[in-house]
């Protein structure tokens, strides 16, 4: 795993999870391109849900 990818999937969790706690969808939408950026380096399938639609809270 590439320091870079992991970075960048935390940065974009980060930013996905805020989103969804302000109801700011395209900050949600965001926060998951860059984490999915991210998985990508690092060899792993990008999430494919939609953003807010894995756990409940």
């Amino acid at each position: 795993m590439s320091a870079k990818g992991q970075l960048k999937e935390a940065a974009g969790y980060v930013k996905e999870e805020a989103g969804e706690a302000l109801h700011k969808k395209k900050m949600a939408e965001a926060g998951r391109g860059l984490r999915n950026e991210g998985r990508i380096e690092d060899g792993k399938m990008p999430k494919t849900t939609e953003p807010g639609k894995g756990k409940k809270h």
